[in-house]
């Protein structure tokens, strides 16, 4: 069937490379899905976990902040203004910082976007958590 080649940058990095055999990311339009022979998408991303499921190893999630999503022949570049891998999310952290985001929230639309970034920092650490939970390396 193929693969993709996908790359995820931030702003200041670039966080992981590799093939994959499906993608799954949320877009102002709605949550889309990427196999091999995709037709081209250009989105902008919402502020929600990047499911990469990889071709040669475990699952990778990103926490992505902003940006774009893009795919064209079977390439795919999540080019986000701030991003995380999984396990560089400390799940206490993440934790206290929605906490902190919820407690400070007086629905303007910045503080409403700090919750949402804070919500999503948190999703991808338990599931990054929970991922090796599963293989039993944590």
């Amino acid at each position: 069937m193929g693969e993709l080649n996908v790359s995820v940058v931030a702003v200041d990095r670039k966080l992981w490379s590799g093939t994959a055999s499906l993608v799954v990311a949320k877009t102002l339009e709605g949550e889309i899905g990427i196999l091999p022979q995709h037709e081209a998408v250009l989105a902008i991303l919402a502020d929600s976990p990047v499911r990469i499921t990889t071709t040669d190893g475990p699952s990778v999630v990103v926490a992505v902040h902003g940006g774009f999503f893009a795919v064209d022949h079977d390439e795919v570049w999540i080019l986000a203004e701030t991003a995380e891998l999984g396990g560089e999310i400390d799940v206490e952290r993440a934790t206290l910082a929605l906490e902190r985001a919820r407690a400070a929230a007086t629905e303007s639309a910045e503080e409403m976007a700090a919750i949402e970034r804070a919500e999503t920092r948190l999703k991808v650490a338990l599931a990054e958590q929970s991922k090796l939970r599963a293989s039993g390396t944590h």
